[in-house]
């Protein structure tokens, strides 16, 4: 008997209204790269998506709407590759923390336009507020999580709060990070920013020199 469409496994092609908010997020990301969100209009998204104006405003309220979808999906990626670390297995801990944080600072530079826009945004924005808020919490929920599993294997030595610890070592990232995506490129330096944060982490969490 032949396979039938829409069997376990099969993955779904993307809908018209799918490949249209891709390419308003496209075009948004585009523009962020020489402007300020606030100096974007709406009729220049649709007009990149080779939409009406009318068509955007199906897909997203407002141009915050389109950052705010940028920025998730920005923020899932960074997730996973902080996975490197969080689920490092028997991979040595320097090893996945250098990983994860090499990825990490590899999706500041590909997404800094966005990811820039939208922490400017949570100053002024709420809903972006409440999304950086549930952003931190992920993040640091995570951290600590891993951060106490190591202490309990025997791994990691006992010191701070996991919490209070985790909640330190990522928004030293995040501002280390936001920092370098500023700057021109240079893998050199970028080399020695996730040296130097990598020792942190060791002597923070494991009690270890890099």
């Amino acid at each position: 008997m032949s396979p039938r469409a829409g069997t376990v496994g099969s993955r779904r092609r993307p809908s018209k209204g799918d490949l249209t908010s891709q390419a308003i997020r496209d075009t948004a990301e585009r523009l962020l790269q020489t402007r300020a969100l606030d100096d974007i209009a709406v009729d220049e998204l649709a007009s990149g998506a080779g939409i009406s104006r009318s068509t955007f405003y199906f897909h997203f309220a407002s141009r915050e709407a389109v950052l705010h979808a940028l920025a998730g999906g920005v923020v899932d990626e960074l997730y996973e590759s902080a996975s490197s670390w969080l689920r490092r297995g028997s991979e040595p801990p320097e090893d996945s923390i250098r990983r994860a944080l090499g990825a990490s600072l590899a999706l500041w530079r590909k997404h800094g336009p966005v990811l820039r826009a939208a922490v400017r945004a949570r100053d002024t924005d709420p809903s972006m507020r409440e999304f950086w808020t549930g952003v931190a919490r992920r993040f640091v929920d995570a951290t600590a999580s891993q951060i106490e599993l190591e202490r309990a294997a025997g791994v990691a030595p006992p010191g701070p709060a996991a919490k209070s610890l985790a909640a330190v070592l990522v928004a030293m990232n995040e501002q280390a990070f936001l920092g370098r995506s500023r700057s021109r490129r240079s893998a050199a330096r970028d080399r020695e920013l996730v040296d130097t944060l990598t020792c942190v982490w060791l002597r923070s969490v494991y009690g270890i020199a890099g």
